[in-house]
Formats: structure tokens, sequence, C-alpha cells
């Protein structure tokens, strides 16, 4: 625990102390409580919720806002948005699609130039954000409407349909009991863990989050190690389009609307602060998680579309001023 300041008296320490525990204690096991709160209620209210095959459709289903979120919280730790990825997704989904109409055996190219595209994409935004100064809401915001126009140009606004069997198995496959979607989202999750966690990279995310003048002082060179973070999180929306469009065997360049608020919704849920600096990898997937169970819990419940937006809302502004909360304390 962080020493308290010199001169506060015993009594007064000892309240503060005692309020930091709380809220160390609330942070840690809050969302943990939530989920299993949320799992106990929806398993009582429908009989199919904790079916196998319900079970693994959420999985599924959470797989690509998962692998967006981990891209995002990476971003928000720097104390920056990204309201680009739909659109990046959608770029890379017309990209490798219309690769995969013309040859069917050719995934492997059309998940490389379908994620290094929307990569350098996410990069452009980090490179003005981070060189030209420009608010990173500016920047992804330009981005959002630029990508979606790439992708609206070269499909002439169509949709590219796709017959490719080894593409479909992306989306669409299974590897024993579990999706292929779900395997990737590990897989994903895993890697860059090791990432934010083990790697000299991962604590320069954290330090330029928590201050970034000290860490230009410090020596951490902030804008390219910003420019990394979106070029990651533009390859990471790309892997989550090109799934999205496997799993709908086609390449929409409408796709990908209205994601980058279910991700930004579970990486604050998940307790990764919008200021920047504090968060981490598991409260995000336990925020995909929640979001997840809840959206299927809605449709299960018949709960119109209408007010299954109100009430994410309603949990994202819940989840944002218990963040600012947290921070003034």
């Amino acid at each position: 625990m962080d020493a308290l300041p010199s001169g506060v008296p015993v009594n007064q320490s000892s309240i503060i102390r005692d309020k930091v525990n709380s809220s160390e204690m609330m942070r840690k096991y809050g969302l943990i409580a939530i989920l299993l709160a949320a799992v106990i209620i929806l398993s009582l209210v429908s009989d199919t919720f904790l079916t196998v095959t319900n079970l693994m459709n959420v999985l599924r289903q959470v797989s690509i806002n998962g692998i967006l979120a981990i891209g995002m919280t990476f971003i928000i730790l720097t104390a920056g948005i990204d309201l680009s990825i739909g659109s990046l997704m959608a770029v890379a989904a017309v990209i490798a699609t219309s690769i995969v109409a013309h040859d069917p055996g050719a995934v492997g190219l059309a998940l490389i130039a379908g994620v290094a595209a929307s990569g350098i994409l996410g990069g452009v935004s980090g490179t003005m954000s981070a060189k030209l100064n420009v608010a990173p809401f500016v920047a992804t915001l330009a981005m959002m409407t630029i990508a979606r126009g790439i992708a609206l140009i070269y499909t002439n606004g169509r949709p590219i349909v796709v017959s490719s069997e080894p593409f479909k198995f992306l989306g669409q496959g299974y590897i024993g009991p579990l999706p292929v979607p779900v395997i990737i989202f590990v897989a994903v999750a895993a890697i860059m863990g090791v990432v934010l966690y083990k790697t000299k990279f991962g604590r320069y995310v954290y330090a330029i989050g928590g201050n970034e003048n000290a860490s230009k002082i410090s020596g951490i060179r902030v804008g390219r190690i910003k420019i990394w973070v979106y070029v990651i999180n533009g390859f990471l929306a790309g892997l989550a389009g090109i799934l999205l469009s496997s799993r709908i065997s086609s390449g929409q360049p409408n796709s990908g609307m209205g994601y980058e608020l279910d991700a930004i919704a579970a990486v604050v849920i998940g307790g990764t602060s919008l200021f920047g600096g504090r968060g981490s990898l598991l409260g995000t997937i336990v925020g995909v998680l929640i979001i997840g169970i809840i959206n299927n819990g809605l449709n299960l419940m018949d709960v119109s579309s209408y007010w299954q937006q109100i009430i994410k809302g309603l949990i994202i502004a819940g989840a944002v001023i218990l963040d600012q909360r947290a921070k003034r304390n």
C-alpha cells in the first residue's frame, strides 16, 4: 500500500487505510461478484441459459468483442481512445474476402493483407495523435470516416460473398468442443498478456498513461510507443473483422458499426481507467463476459433491442462514475 502523507493524525490514517483497502477489494473482486450474480440470476429466469449450446454461443459471440477490447485496453492504458476500430474491421473484412473470393485457398494471404491494412490505418491514427498532437478522440474519429469510405469505395458499396470453406472455418469451425474464434481469442489474450506484463513495452504503456511528462523525462520514447499501441490495436481490429466476415460468409463494407462502443464498455467495466495508467487484461476479459452474458440474457428474455441499448448505456455510465470516484480517492 502507498505510504500516507506525513502529518496525518493516527485515527485519520486508519480511516484512510480502511477506505483504500475497501476500494482495492471492490476493484479486485467486485467484477467477479457481478459476473457470478448475472450468471445466477439468468440461470434462474431462463431454462436455456446454462445449456452447453447457449454457453458456447455466448463464448463465440464475446470472442470478437474480446479481441477488440484487448487492443482497446492498450489504447486506454495510455490515456487514449480509438473510435475507428469498427471501420478498421470493415476494411480488413472486405480486403480479406476479396482475396479468398478470387482464390479460395489463399486464406493466409487474406489474413495477412487484411490485418496489415487495418494495422497501417491504426498507425496513421497513432501518428496523428503522437506526432501531430491531434487529440486521440479527433484523430480516430477522422479515421473512422476515412476507413469506412475506403471500405465502401473498395467494394462499390456491395458485400463480397465467399464460399471458401477454409476461410469460413475461422469463424464457424470447431476444434474439439470449442469454437475456433474462442481459441483465437484465448491465444490473443495470452500473447498480449505476455506483451503487457512481461516486456519493457508493456511497462512503458502503463508509465505513459500514469504520467506522460515523467515518462518523457525518464527517457521513454513516448511517441513511438503510442504509435505502436495504435498499430497493435489496428492489427487486432483487423483480425476481429476477418473473424466476423468469416462467421457471416461475406465481407460487408458496413460491418463493425457500433463495435467500438462495446469494446470501450468492456474495458471500462473491467476497471481500466479512462485517465490511463491503471487497469488489467483480466479485468477487460471479465468485462467482456459480463456484457456478453447480459446481452445473451436479455435476448433470452425477449427484451427489445432498444431497451438493451439503454441498459448498456446505464452500465457504461455507472462504470465511468465508479472510475471517477476511484480516481478521486
